[in-house]
């Protein structure tokens, strides 16, 4: 058999980084190893993988097809090692969970349901306690699977990207900011700016704000999504938010959503766990359900009727 597991998780690393470099730091190879396992791969299959576009690397159509063959392959092995550790325990088990942003914990627990139906025998924790810092109690066996934003390169660490979701600003509906298409960093200047965190850990203010120079004109830190939405509301100041975590809200007319900037702020979510042969079946559900899960993933959601308008016209 000319492809082996190691060929196939090598150019599932490769097509999701389109980088050799990003992919040998994954896999923890050095780049001249990580080229020389492609070019065995290549010459094997006698046809190239990919194709160089400036730093880019772009799959060719026979390269596409080992893609889809890996993602198949990868996900059924790993199920069938589950399947047979689940086999081995007749106890059932615990899956400990924890989120990287407490705004999350809103839409966790209706992930929950389908789970607990599928797998009755294992018990879900939810540690917020781990929320500030998940990867290390994964490293630490205090976690089973974390939801975090962002990716780092650790060997004993598997690393699957979720979805995306958007930032935007939230404001009451006469608040003047509310008739731009989107808002600029310098309209922040004069604005009190409601945030959860400090401004050394927002994201609107480290990725954003502070490389474009800008300072709100008053900064108040609320740990709680109603306070803060109560206080913009009664006019006290603007956020940016998720824009799942105010769709309700958003719905209801009682806030305006603008996207920061005109491209708007995104993130992507990513699930990690701890990096074995054989990981249980039921933690691999799991992070098959995140996958899979829209709220976070919709560009709309949480857009009013008078927004949907206000675009079309």
């Amino acid at each position: 058999m000319d492809l082996e597991l190691r060929h196939l998780r090598l150019v599932e690393a490769i097509a999701e980084r389109e980088s050799v470099t990003q992919a040998g730091r994954s896999l923890y190879l050095t780049q001249s190893a990580l080229s020389h396992q492609l070019r065995d791969i290549e010459t094997r299959l006698g046809t190239p993988l990919f194709h160089r576009v400036g730093k880019r690397m772009v799959l060719t159509p026979a390269g596409r097809k080992v893609l889809d063959v890996a993602r198949r392959v990868l996900v059924e092995v790993e199920g069938v090692e589950g399947e047979i550790k689940d086999l081995a325990s007749r106890d059932g088990g615990v899956l400990r969970i924890a989120v990287e942003c407490y705004t999350c914990y809103h839409w966790l627990p209706s992930l929950l349901e389908p789970f607990r139906a599928a797998h009755p025998r294992i018990e879900v924790r939810i540690l917020a306690d781990e929320t500030k810092r998940p990867i290390d109690a994964l490293l630490e066996g205090r976690l089973d699977l974390a939801i975090v934003t962002r990716a780092q390169p650790d060997r004993r660490l598997r690393f699957r990207p979720l979805f995306s979701d958007e930032f935007v600003v939230v404001m009451r509906p006469d608040h003047p900011l509310a008739a731009r298409d989107w808002v600029r960093p310098t309209d922040f200047a004069e604005e009190h700016l409601l945030i959860y965190s400090t401004p050394e850990e927002n994201t609107a203010m480290q990725q954003v704000l502070t490389p474009a120079g800008i300072r709100p004109r008053r900064i108040t830190q609320a740990q709680l999504t109603e306070a803060i939405l109560e206080l913009v509301k009664s006019g006290h100041g603007i956020s940016v938010m998720a824009r799942w975590a105010v769709a309700r809200d958003a719905a209801a007319g009682s806030v305006a959503l603008r996207p920061l900037g005109r491209r708007g702020l995104h993130r992507r979510w990513f699930a990690v766990r701890r990096r074995e042969a054989a990981p249980p079946r039921h933690l691999l559900a799991f992070e098959e359900l995140l996958a899979q899960n829209p709220l976070a993933n919709s560009s709309t959601a949480g857009r009013s009727g008078a927004d949907r308008r206000r675009r079309r016209a």
